[in-house]
């Protein structure tokens, strides 16, 4: 009878809920928090807030920024270990995450909720606008770190189309979000900022960070538009006067 019993019992689907500290799962899950901090959240933060805001300053400031982050010491092992792979991890491992989780904001719609939603959604974004971002300026036409006076005008021409420059803009948003709302995530999940009172202040600093790098972000692009056409391709007019007044 008892065997009748077990073998007529149904058979559950699914993943058993992980304790705290056990399994791999645990494990991957903070090297995915973690990267998205350190590098990918560092890149953010140098690509929006540092490099892309010489363009403010106009073409030679740019180009000057990209010549110097093309010639650091071993670049090509900085950025495939310092941005590429750890991008890749935060990425492929955030669509697992996503996928295996189910979304209840429609269910529950608390603000952390659609919060949560919102970060998940702005990665998929911000992921895409990455690849497009880094196939254009890197691997289609022009190489900027062998030609960094043409990286100015090379941007400028995406730009000046509206359809990339309405992408970019949205891009820019959900990277900025993804990052800023992934600080607070981050410290709440490592125990860095805890209690009600202490996690809605600094989420109301992570908030404002967000702002402030949208407004620098679309700062950028403001400046690239607002300036003629520069030359990004060999042979083109102007690119003696470009090299020689570095």
């Amino acid at each position: 009878m008892a065997a009748s019993a077990s073998s007529s019992a149904p058979v559950l689907h699914g993943v058993a809920p992980l304790r705290a500290g056990q399994g791999y799962s645990f494990y991957l899950r903070r090297l995915h928090s973690l990267f998205g901090i350190v590098p990918v959240g560092a890149f953010l933060f140098e690509h929006i807030l540092i490099s892309n805001s010489t363009t403010i300053s106009g073409p030679h400031a740019y180009e000057r920024q990209v010549s110097f982050l093309a010639n650091l010491p071993l670049v090509f092992f900085l950025e495939l270990f310092g941005i590429w792979l750890p991008i890749a991890f935060h990425a492929l491992y955030g669509f697992y995450i996503w996928y295996r989780g189910d979304g209840n904001s429609i269910a529950y719609p608390w603000t952390g909720n659609w919060m949560y939603t919102a970060q998940r959604w702005t990665g998929g974004i911000a992921f895409a606008y990455i690849l497009w971002h880094t196939y254009t300026m890197r691997f289609a036409g022009v190489d900027l770190h062998d030609n960094p006076w043409a990286s100015f005008g090379k941007v400028q021409h995406e730009v000046f189309q509206t359809p990339l420059f309405l992408f970019y803009v949205v891009g820019l948003i959900a990277a900025s979000w993804h990052f800023a709302y992934g600080i607070w995530l981050f410290a709440a999940k490592w125990g860095i900022v805890s209690g009600d009172k202490a996690q809605k202040r600094f989420l109301a600093l992570c908030l404002a960070f967000f702002f402030v790098l949208t407004a620098a972000g679309l700062a950028s692009l403001t400046a690239l538009r607002s300036r003629p056409q520069q030359p990004f391709k060999p042979g083109s007019a102007g690119n003696s006067q470009l090299t020689e007044s570095r």
